[in-house]
């Protein structure tokens, strides 16, 4: 009976025929009275799985949320649904906040949307004490690991919410997080035995490509021009004067660009959101919190200026593209000035020093992505701990492969070394030998003495660094303690170590875009010929934009492409018909049924 009355919600107010990944079965753990902990890929339906339990609950569900924009973007889509959301943060006068609050009180909403802060802060303590709450739900779960740990200490305070609403079920969810990240959200959230549901990270539309910084700007210009022309991107900078300077150069080379972080007026950063939201054509340049939790489906590409701090943080910005499932690309550019920037950013936090040493370790894994010899995708998945065998065949690794040279005799000096310092040091020490430092910590302990030390005294300590970032996350060594980060050897040492395998890595000078992006033959474009009727899908576009500017909504809200290609495709001409296509549910039969339809007839032959 629950699970029927569950694909009711999901079908007549979603409009979506059946769960995906791991939707049911999370929401049947909540609807069990259990914390949840959800990793889905962007895209997946994250939202489902505490929208659906809220309406199918009686009470209200709080949802918590860490941008006043992804609010505002929910509520306005679950309002297209027909679903009663409401959000309370600082956007809101006294009298709005008020008539809100009078609302809730009236029984007439079944979600909240709140910031951690405000959630925390005490004023809405009086007024949560009178509404019967039945679920929490933590969206983009990785700020509490994240920015908990270095500026959004709100964050770190989550877990208070077990005392403010005792017995009431918790979820988590986010589409990234590591073991040790879903460990640390857990305890951050004081999760009792949390149900945690991992979907595949897999994202098989999105095509990796990354290269080393040259000429950024020349670079940028040409992957856009021979790969996205005429599409919807974002670029991502790491600080506020960059933005602006690339926005700038974009629009100079005539690209339609703004620019977005938290340094502009309220009112810039509220109309460049909007040209985000309804514009065809239009890239956004701008610091990482841009896009998070967005719904625009259509994003053909993000571009990475700078190194992201985390392969975490990587796969959560670059899976802001092709959310709709077409192809699209996730390109980037670095630079080993990239790190020493992260590394003093990270150094100056408040975090304290056992956060600090995971976040420059997972800063090595990123830069180890960059400089990987093989499959990037397959790479990316295997640091989420899903290994896949062969290539991907739509990364810029397998697409064009790079040269390559033989570091078999380099890695065993490496693993040497690690075994004659008795397994017990991290990789700085390590190279330290390697090169024939002698430092304290090298003569303290005698290791001047060892027969590796000075081995590789003639190659330089970026050139080792990288040999050891690309054994560690290719798995031929490991840490041994995560505290102290020492490294150590395991089985598959041993076939380097004994002469048994050969290991070629990457010689870090990519391919040129140009070459790279026209070899490949794939062009991400928006449309899709299965069903032929490329003219009718035009007339369904246009009247989709002229309603979502009336309505003064992102058009995606109104229907996504993927609902206009099903119209193409079923030319429904009754409601029973109507309801057939992905993403209508009853709301939006009602709401443009008659419309949408009647532009179809004249479409039938």
């Amino acid at each position: 009976m629950r699970e029927a009355k569950l694909h009711h919600i999901l079908k007549e107010t979603f409009g979506y025929q059946s769960f995906r990944f791991e939707q049911l079965n999370a929401i049947n753990s909540i609807l069990d009275g259990k914390d949840t902990l959800a990793i889905m890929p962007t895209g997946g339906g994250k939202s489902l799985c505490y929208q659906i339990p809220a309406l199918y609950l009686d009470g209200i569900t709080l949802v918590i949320s860490p941008l006043i924009s992804l609010m505002h973007d929910q509520v306005m889509n679950l309002k297209e649904y027909g679903v009663d959301a409401l959000f309370l943060n600082s956007s809101l006068s006294y009298a709005e906040s008020q008539k809100a609050k009078n609302k809730v009180l009236a029984g007439k909403v079944k979600l909240i949307y709140l910031s951690p802060e405000g959630v925390l802060s005490g004023h809405l303590d009086e007024f949560l004490s009178q509404v019967s709450v039945s679920l929490i739900a933590i969206d983009e779960a990785h700020c509490v690991s994240q920015w908990g740990h270095e500026f959004r200490k709100d964050y770190t305070r989550l877990g208070e919410l077990k005392d403010k609403f005792p017995g009431v079920p918790v979820i988590a969810l986010t589409a990234t997080a590591d073991e040790k990240t879903r460990t640390d959200i857990s305890a951050q959230l004081r999760m009792k035995d949390p149900s945690i549901f991992v979907s595949s990270f897999d994202r098989p539309n999105i095509k990796y490509m990354i290269l080393e910084r040259k000429e950024e700007m020349v670079q940028l210009n040409e992957f856009i021009k021979a790969n996205h022309p005429d599409d919807t991107g974002i670029v991502y900078c790491l600080s506020r004067d960059k933005v602006e300077r690339t926005a700038a150069a974009l629009k100079k080379l005539g690209h339609p660009a703004v620019p977005y972080h938290a340094g502009l007026s309220q009112e810039e950063r509220s109309k460049n959101q909007h040209l985000f939201n309804t514009e065809e054509r239009i890239i956004v340049v701008a610091t990482i919190a841009f896009g998070m939790g967005i719904d625009r489906p259509d994003v053909r590409f993000v571009a990475h200026l700078d190194l992201p701090k985390s392969i975490e943080s990587y796969y959560q910005e670059t899976g802001r593209a092709g959310r709709d499932g077409k192809q699209s690309s996730a390109w980037m550019i670095y630079g080993l000035q990239d790190v020493v920037k992260l590394s003093q950013m990270l150094e100056t936090t408040d975090a304290d020093e056992s956060y600090k040493k995971v976040a420059r370790f997972k800063l090595d894994c990123m830069l180890a992505l960059c400089e990987a010899a093989h499959c990037r995708r397959h790479y990316v998945l295997r640091y989420f701990g899903e290994n896949r065998d062969g290539e991907c065949g739509y990364c810029d690794s397998c697409i064009e492969p790079p040269v390559q040279w033989d570091a078999t005799v380099d890695a065993q000096k490496i693993m040497s070394t690690i075994y004659r310092t008795e397994q017990m040091y991290g990789a700085g020490h390590i190279i330290d030998v390697i090169r024939g430092s002698k430092n304290q910590k090298v003569t303290d302990r005698g290791h001047q003495n060892l027969s590796v030390f000075g081995i590789g005294a003639d190659k330089p300590k970026e050139h080792w660094n990288s040999v050891l970032r690309q054994l560690l996350n290719l798995g031929f060594i490991q840490i041994k303690n995560w505290e102290y980060r020492s490294l150590s050897l395991n089985k598959k040492s041993l076939q380097i170590l004994q002469g048994g395998e050969k290991l070629n890595l990457r010689k870090q000078d990519f391919a040129p875009e140009k070459k790279s992006g026209k070899k490949s033959g794939h062009r991400a474009s928006a449309k899709e010929a299965n069903h032929g009727n490329d003219a009718l899908f035009a007339a369904l576009k246009n009247l989709r934009n002229k309603i979502a500017r009336e309505k003064n909504l992102p058009s995606y809200i109104v229907f996504n492409d993927k609902s206009l290609h099903d119209m193409c495709q079923l030319m429904p001409a009754s409601d029973d018909e109507f309801l057939m296509v992905h993403g209508v549910g009853h709301n939006k039969l009602e709401n443009y049924g008659e419309e949408f339809m009647g532009l179809i007839g004249q479409f039938q032959e």
